[in-house]
């Protein structure tokens, strides 16, 4: 029995955070919690759509946002 491969969303052509004309903070935990998975694993680039200078300032900001309890490290599941 074949397994149905997960389908990829297409990811837009501009970066989320270069088209508002911001960068990622820590302190909007709402907006980093769009980037993680259900597992509270943070997603690729190639999922979310955000250029490569924002993805690693996002990484680190969700990290300092785990740090101070804002965001969790993983999910209850």
């Amino acid at each position: 029995m074949k397994s149905k491969k997960q389908k990829i969303k297409p990811r837009s052509k501009e970066c989320a955070w270069c088209k508002s004309k911001t960068e990622p903070l820590w302190n909007e935990p709402e907006k980093m919690a769009e980037y993680l998975t259900a597992r509270s694993r943070i997603m690729k680039s190639q999922f979310t759509g955000v250029c490569v200078r924002h993805q690693k300032i996002m990484a680190t900001e969700i990290k300092r946002a785990r740090h101070l309890a804002l965001l969790p490290f993983t999910s209850q599941e």
